[in-house]
């Protein structure tokens, strides 16, 4: 029996090249990520009538197909289920087709690799990077909602039996984060995920207060992520040079022994120190940028975030996020860049309100709004400011206003910051946390919001839709001629 979700994978399947072109399968919290063997083969326009497709981003060889919070989760499944039950229907019976389907297959990887080759390193890069952390960010925003919760017991003094509990449970995951790091990053970059673990657990162990390194004596989780990123980096570069090298008879031995003793001296003796001295760099350099430069920096970084998020580069910033929270408890950027989706909302109400008589835009707003509230951008950017151009200028707008809003405040001292990642719009209120009270640190970061959502809605209503209702009008006439 066919579930909406695998309805939806069956259908997106031949929108995308069907089975032979799909090399490989990803999802974040929103978007389901193909990488494909000719991305020409992508019907764009079909897949965004599908009634539970939100957007689409075309990057190089990869298809990002946005669906929606939990909708990805399900449909991911069922379209990797769906790839291996056509794939063993479609295999070749006899060695015409098996010539045939091999030529074709060979050509595809050829195009494919000549796409690959004109990708810039830094978009490979930040690609990369994301691969590395998306998968993380379910257990950060778990474990900050807990985190809050106990930080807003401990306030008002509630279940002081609970509260210990809770701070092992919110604190286990990111006491261990850099295993996961390193477990992924050599996932990532082609070596054994397990070696890749290994090596950055050194960074999180007790035992390295013993080390002394040029007379500094070593700090546990020292170099944090950016640490477990290096290690495990180095120990992938180790072990893929051991495998060329070491005879086959004793790669089993010799190789895992090779990357964990030789990652591990360069991991103790360099990379912490180095990757420590960076953690540190970061976390001074984004208190400074707000504390001295707040509601310039704020304003700056609220209308660049929505054409990140259009790009899918936004998730290149998680290390950093995740850098201030080993630091500091939380990360003061994440509310900052949050305004954005503030911007975006006003922007959506304010096409609402003018193009009263647009029904079907209406339909889609009224749909995605209240994923906009909670903090999810991407149906509202791809179906309703992006189409029309000029508001989704005017909602970074209002992304920007609110980000200086929020910048203004920590010029006076006053630091609104999250406790993890992933959610922001009025999802982010329970993750909250700042070095003022809960009650300041949620009265600031609603006053930014609700300055975004009357910057965007203003903006737009007054300069992002002239032009745009009449060529509305022209569209839906020729729409209902061509219908009669």
């Amino acid at each position: 029996m066919r579930t909406p979700d695998s309805t939806t994978a069956a259908a997106i399947l031949p929108l995308v090249g069907g089975p032979a072109n799909v090399l490989t399968v990803a999802h974040c919290m929103t978007r389901l990520r193909l990488g494909l063997r000719d991305p020409s083969l992508v019907d764009g326009g079909a897949l965004r009538a599908l009634p539970a497709v939100l957007g689409l981003v075309a990057d190089g060889d990869t298809c990002q197909i946005v669906l929606g919070p939990g909708t990805v989760a399900r449909v991911t499944p069922e379209f990797e289920a769906l790839l291996t039950t056509t794939a063993d229907r479609l295999a070749p019976h006899d060695a015409e087709t098996t010539t045939a389907d091999l030529l074709a297959l060979r050509g595809a990887e050829l195009k494919a690799a000549r796409t690959r080759r004109n990708a810039t390193p830094l978009k490979l890069l930040l690609r990369r990077i994301s691969d590395i952390f998306v998968p993380l960010i379910p257990a950060l925003i778990g474990c900050g909602v807990v985190a809050g919760l106990n930080g807003l017991l401990v306030n008002l003094g509630v279940l002081p039996g609970l509260t210990p509990a809770l701070t092992a449970i919110a604190a286990g995951f990111m006491a261990l984060i850099a295993v996961f790091v390193g477990y992924n990053t050599a996932k990532e970059f082609g070596g054994t995920p397990v070696l890749g673990g290994a090596v950055a657990s050194v960074v999180v162990y007790a035992g390295v207060s013993k080390v002394t390194v040029l007379g500094v004596t070593l700090a546990p989780g020292q170099g944090g992520v950016l640490g477990a990123l290096a290690a495990a980096l180095l120990g992938t570069y180790v072990e893929k040079w051991c495998r060329r090298w070491v005879p086959p008879t004793l790669d089993v031995l010799v190789t895992p022994t090779l990357t964990v003793l030789l990652t591990g001296l360069v991991t103790l003796y360099a990379l912490m120190y180095a990757a420590g001295e960076l953690s540190s760099a970061i976390g001074t350099a984004a208190a400074w940028l707000l504390s001295t430069t707040g509601a310039f920096a704020g304003l700056v970084l609220g209308a660049l975030f929505l054409p990140l998020v259009m790009l899918g580069l936004h998730q290149a910033l998680i290390p950093i996020h995740t850098t201030l929270i080993e630091q500091q408890g939380y990360t003061v950027l994440l509310p900052v860049l949050a305004m954005a989706g503030a911007g975006q909302v006003g922007a959506a109400l304010a096409v609402y309100v003018r193009l009263r008589h647009d029904t079907s835009l209406r339909t889609t707003i009224r749909s995605a709004l209240p994923a906009g509230l909670l903090g999810v951008g991407e149906p509202l950017i791809y179906g309703v400011s992006l189409p029309l151009g000029r508001p989704f200028v005017t909602a970074c707008a209002g992304g920007a206003a609110g980000g200086a809003f929020i910048g203004f405040f920590s010029m006076l001292g006053d630091q609104v910051g999250s406790t993890a990642i992933g959610p922001s719009g009025l999802a982010l209120f329970p993750l909250l946390s700042g070095n003022r009270s809960l009650a300041l640190t949620a009265a600031i970061y609603a006053g930014g919001l609700i300055t975004g959502y009357v910057v965007g809605f203003a903006a737009t209503y007054f300069l992002g839709l002239g032009g745009v209702a009449p060529a509305r009008r022209a569209e839906q006439a020729a729409e209902q001629a061509a219908a009669v």
